[in-house]
């Protein structure tokens, strides 16, 4: 039985560690340095940390793993996650401990497949902001703006990961010059 516990306690250890490596958020963080020169070693020592918060709380609520995960990405990355991701690795999180409390190995290594082929190359790169601005205008004042690139099999997507097109070609979009200088968003009626 004790075989039986250890072989579905490293499915799960695998499953969180699969979860946190497809993050988005964390891949970029990391990539980065968000978290410093041990970046790389933060993210190895988050999934431990992760694993043992699941085996000491026994009964969690989805709300708590979201505050715990962007707790340690606040104090371990100085990032705060606000991509939306954070609640879907929480669920994935979630799921797969409740699998190994009912010792569903083969749940367990399923969600880990899944996730690991779902997993995208995440980088992110520093764009200049095109803004009119005044020669006197400060450099604290500057706007640095980043974008992302996903790729999955050698496919480079922009986003975090490849996301259904919207039904409605109508689609509203954002212009550039619908941003005026001080950060607002002109909104226009559709026509």
């Amino acid at each position: 039985m004790a075989g039986a516990a250890e072989d579905a306690r490293s499915l799960f250890r695998a499953g969180v560690r699969a979860a946190l490596e497809a993050w988005p958020a964390l891949q970029i963080a990391v990539e980065n340095g968000f978290g410093g020169v041990h970046s790389r070693e933060k993210a190895e020592w988050l999934g431990g940390a992760v694993e043992d918060y699941f085996m000491r709380n026994a009964d969690l609520e989805l709300q708590e793993v979201e505050d715990f995960l962007g707790e340690l990405m606040t104090n371990e990355f100085d990032t705060v996650v606000e991509d939306g991701s954070l609640p879907q690795v929480s669920q994935q999180l979630q799921t797969m401990f409740h699998d190994f409390q009912r010792g569903d190995g083969a749940a367990l290594r399923e969600m880990t497949s899944c996730i690991t082929q779902r997993k995208c190359k995440v980088t992110a790169t520093a764009l200049k902001a095109a803004r009119e601005t005044d020669e006197d205008e400060d450099d604290a004042d500057s706007v640095e703006e980043m974008e992302v690139t996903a790729t999955n099999d050698g496919a480079a997507t922009d986003g975090v990961c490849p996301q259904p097109e919207p039904s409605d070609p109508e689609a509203q979009t954002i212009k550039e010059e619908d941003i005026v200088e001080d950060g607002w968003t002109i909104v226009r009626r559709k026509k």
